[in-house]
């Protein structure tokens, strides 16, 4: 199922952010405390069958609950064909056959930018390496902010 917010993934269970471009995957795994999101890998995008294939096996694995979904918003909150090929890389997912995991979407604008200001500034990467690295790292940038923003959203009284 498609969520309406990050607010709605259940707790207590661990996420995987997801960065999609046209030509890789990024991925992130939080832990299941919604403290600490990790970059973990890359996938080079083929057929969706293939891609799907990849994610399942990562969730099965990794006992994944949920996924965070960077949604590519325009700058001034629009959306383009980016976020529509985006939502329909997620129903896809949820058209497969064993689909159960929940999906929720998280304003990804400018998270690949500002994961390569890090790795040029403070880690001093070459243009090679920060290829290599950029899309797991934005993944986990999207998957932090997300579970940033359900750790610190006041409970209402």
């Amino acid at each position: 199922m498609i969520l309406e917010s990050v607010f709605d993934l259940p707790t207590g269970v661990a996420l995987l952010g997801l960065d999609l471009g046209e030509k890789t995957i990024g991925v992130a795994v939080g832990d299941p405390g919604g403290q600490i999101a990790s970059p973990l890998e890359t996938v080079k995008r083929a057929k969706f069958t293939k891609d799907a294939e990849r994610l399942e096996a990562l969730i099965a694995e990794r006992r994944i609950g949920g996924i965070v979904l960077g949604l590519p918003v325009n700058m001034d909150g629009s959306e383009g064909p980016r976020c529509q090929s985006t939502r329909q890389f997620a129903r896809n997912l949820i058209s497969l056959r064993n689909w159960t995991l929940p999906i929720a979407f998280w304003d990804e604008r400018l998270s690949t930018t500002a994961v390569e200001r890090v790795l040029i500034d403070q880690a001093d990467m070459t243009r090679a390496r920060r290829g290599d690295v950029v899309d797991k790292m934005a993944a986990a940038f999207i998957l932090q902010g997300a579970m940033d923003a359900r750790r610190l959203r006041p409970t209402p009284a």
